[in-house]
């Protein structure tokens, strides 16, 4: 999973200029012609600028588990239902997203109970 992760904040972060040697490579390698694609990550700027006006899901990203960890790991266990196990190494793999696509107000209250408990939240 988070080798899909690095892998897209690659292709997020290519170039105009990378994008079409991408296109061409795909193309003459392998017969994609990735041609919306380009166009997509080409115009991506002003796309971005009207999603950060209109944003309506948000993704919990736990920065930090701060000096309570513990605690952190509870919550978390608690918030997302996984096992204990799971919520740990989510903890432990910080920065990591404790929940994607969720709503404002959700993403809002998630963020105040995990910096009670002492983490370090991002909202994105």
């Amino acid at each position: 999973m988070a080798e899909l992760k690095d892998f897209a904040e690659q292709l997020v972060n290519l170039t105009v200029k990378e994008v079409n040697e991408l296109a061409d490579i795909l193309k003459e390698e392998y017969g994609i012609e990735p041609a919306a694609a380009a166009v997509a990550v080409a115009g991506g700027g002003g796309a971005a600028a009207e999603e950060a006006e209109e944003q309506s899901e948000f993704d919990v990203i736990l920065k930090a588990p701060g000096g309570s960890k513990l605690a952190v790991v509870k919550l978390v266990k608690e918030l997302t239902g996984l096992g204990l196990k799971d919520a740990k190494a989510l903890v432990d793999g910080a920065p990591a997203p404790v929940k994607e696509g969720v709503a404002k107000d959700e993403a809002e209250a998630l963020k105040a109970q995990l910096e009670e408990a002492g983490a370090e939240v991002e909202l994105k």
